[in-house]
Order: C-alpha cells, then structure tokens, then sequence
C-alpha cells in the first residue's frame, strides 16, 4: 500500500493504529468535556492500544525492508 508520501509505504497496522490513537484522543476530549471519568480512560486505552499496533506496523514495514534490502 503506498502512501501520500511519496515512495514511502504504511501497511494496515499503521493505518489502523493511527486511527485507534486519533479516536481515543477524540474520545478522552468528550469525557473531558462531559465530566466522564470513565470516557477519558476508554480513551487513552485506546490511544495506548493504537500506538501499539502502529508501533507492530513499523516493526512489520522495518523488516519487510531489511528483507528487500532497503535498510539504510
């Protein structure tokens, strides 16, 4: 999967990592907003559990690019 970026590729862990982590940061700023405790800890959860996967993805590309010999 290429990316906006120019030559510079995510796969689907990134992709979904990220919006785990934006839709946790969306989702602590309601229970801000709303009083709600237990939003704003869904939330990082969520972010937590976002940045996680992202982190899988890059590990994932890292390797997928030692394989083809695109370490630098």
């Amino acid at each position: 999967m290429c990316s906006p970026l120019g030559d510079k590729k995510v796969n689907r862990n990134q992709v979904k990592g990220s919006a785990k982590d934006i839709a946790g940061k969306i989702q602590q700023s309601v229970g801000k907003a709303t009083g709600s405790g237990s939003q704003q800890v869904k939330g990082v959860a969520k972010q937590v559990e976002g940045k996680l996967q992202k982190g899988v993805g890059q590990a994932e590309q890292a390797a997928e690019d030692a394989d083809k010999g695109k370490v630098k």
